[in-house]
């Protein structure tokens, strides 16, 4: 009985609050792009892990979404494994910038509360509505989705209200596991990158219906690079049919605007997947993929998911990468093309080499028997591959790379020597 008279006294607060910060911002903001005439009004901030309280771009960026200096933003614990003290560490970091944000109470984890009744909380629902944000922490993605949607697939309250905020122009954040959230389709309980490899996935088990505030034609992934997550999204965006997907580092986000324009803030960056020309061979004992294309994009670089044309960073503005700059010749090769960023470093590697052609292997790990099989990486320079760098800090963006994926036999070449 004292914990719901607490509840109730803290949804009492959260409405009593002052609401017209947030929403005086979003008025004076002239600036603000025409948004697609039947799609939300606001803003997506997609994160990939690891947000550092320390990074200005990102958190300054979701403040000024809400609205400005005094910005509602409701933050959601939904995924962690101990929700209070997560959503006090956000409400806290998002105030440090400006922001007057506040924990809804909604989590699967939450001590002392029933999410069912909470998700379909009329007070609830209606403080989150008047919010200019939401924020979603880190965690497990399963855990959003099971607090958020009801046993029947519909969505609750809460979450219709988290809908609202979006459609009418506010922000919609999400770290790590408020990352997987964006897309229709999410990991739920994923296997390791090889094993998805090796055994593709399944509707219920690897993957599962996400919140789908990105849009029903983009999949999106987290701690993207760094724990080579590529190689198991190509198995999953072809199981769901998928053409398009963005994968976002760790300390870095994609804010995608109403028009559906992608920018780069933070760390590090994004890869974006093009699967519209790929094809497989259906004869194959294993997985496989040709004529797929990458293309990392950079801090400070933008891509129109409607157009899909791309725009550089200023500091990139006059770099694009000319072929006669390219003077190294030598092999460009990866033993570990799953490792942390290993990728991207090939990418760069064969970018600044007069060779058109890079390898990577993937096997099952040092720690296991002999591999039967592995799989072998083809990246590959097109006539519409182009490259652009920044002197100093020296980065690069780099589009339009093809990749091939194909089983390598590791055990048999061994076995034959």
């Amino acid at each position: 009985m004292r914990m719901a008279v607490k509840f109730l006294l803290q949804i009492a607060l959260l409405l009593a609050m002052p609401l017209g910060a947030a929403a005086a911002g979003k008025q004076a903001g002239s600036s603000m792009p025409t948004p697609a005439a039947d799609g939300p009004r606001g803003s997506l901030v997609i994160i990939g892990g690891g947000l550092r309280p320390d990074n200005d771009a990102v958190w300054q960026r979701i403040v000024q979404l809400a609205g400005g200096k005094g910005a509602r933003i409701a933050v959601f614990a939904s995924a962690a494994a101990d929700p209070a003290p997560v959503a006090a560490a956000i409400v806290d970091y998002l105030n440090r910038y400006g922001a007057d944000a506040f924990q809804v109470p909604l989590a699967v984890k939450l001590a002392d509360s029933d999410y069912r009744k909470a998700a379909d909380d009329p007070l609830l629902a209606d403080a989150v509505r008047g919010a200019g944000g939401v924020f979603f922490s880190g965690g497990d993605q399963a855990r959003i989705t099971q607090a958020l949607v009801r046993e029947d697939g519909s969505r609750s309250a809460v979450l219709d209200a988290v809908w609202e905020v979006y459609r009418k122009g506010g922000v919609v954040a999400g770290n790590s596991a408020g990352a997987a959230v964006m897309s229709t389709t999410m990991f739920y309980a994923p296997k390791t990158v090889f094993a998805t490899l090796r055994g593709g996935v399944r509707d219920g088990e690897e993957i599962a219906p996400g919140l789908g505030f990105i849009g029903d034609d983009v999949f999106v992934d987290q701690h993207f690079l760094v724990r080579g997550r590529f190689a198991r999204m190509i198995p999953a965006m072809l199981k769901k049919g998928y053409k398009f997907g963005l994968g976002i580092d760790e300390n870095t986000a994609m804010v995608v605007d109403s028009r559906r324009r992608v920018e780069i803030i933070g760390s590090k960056g994004a890869l974006l997947v093009d699967l519209s020309q790929a094809t497989t061979d259906a004869a194959s004992a294993g997985f496989n993929i040709a004529n797929a294309r990458i293309s990392y994009l950079d801090n400070g670089d933008l891509y129109d998911l409607a157009t899909h044309t791309f725009t550089p960073s200023v500091a990139k503005a006059g770099g694009r990468m000319q072929a006669h700059q390219a003077l190294v010749a030598d092999p460009v090769f990866s033993p570990d093309i799953l490792g942390r960023n290993a990728l991207v470093q090939l990418m760069e590697s064969l970018m600044n080499n007069r060779r058109n052609e890079a390898i990577g292997i993937a096997t099952s790990g040092r720690n296991t028997p002999l591999p039967e099989l592995g799989f072998q990486f083809t990246l590959s320079k097109t006539r519409d591959s182009v490259g652009y760098a920044s002197a100093a800090p020296q980065s690069y963006s780099i589009l339009n790379m093809r990749l091939d994926i194909r089983p390598l036999d590791i055990g048999q070449s061994l076995r034959t020597q």
